[in-house]
């Protein structure tokens, strides 16, 4: 279960990953990595090069929260909120899961 401080980090990341500024789309990517890389793609760390400080900061949070977990650990919690992501950002991943299910 995620601490407050990353719980923090991540939610203010969800919202930015929802929206539609410059860096909603790497910040997506941070995101939906995590979740499923396999199916969204990973993460470009030279993406950091192009987002704010604090967004920066809020990924190296979830990052180093990942680190010390003994087992991988996923954001379950926010399924909802992932799927939004996926839909906005990852269209033709949604279609295929909307297909299947």
């Amino acid at each position: 279960m995620m601490d407050n401080t990353t719980r923090t980090a991540f939610e203010r990341l969800l919202k930015i990953a929802q929206s539609d500024t410059g860096q909603s789309g790497r910040v997506a990517s941070f995101v939906l990595a995590w979740w499923n890389a396999a199916d969204h793609g990973g993460f470009d760390i030279a993406d950091l090069f192009a987002v704010d400080a604090e967004i920066g900061r809020d990924m190296a949070t979830v990052f180093s929260y990942l680190v010390d977990r003994p087992t991988a650990e996923y954001p379950e919690a926010y399924r909802v909120e992932i799927e939004a992501v996926i839909r906005r950002w990852r269209p033709e991943v949604w279609e295929r899961y909307a297909e299947s299910a």
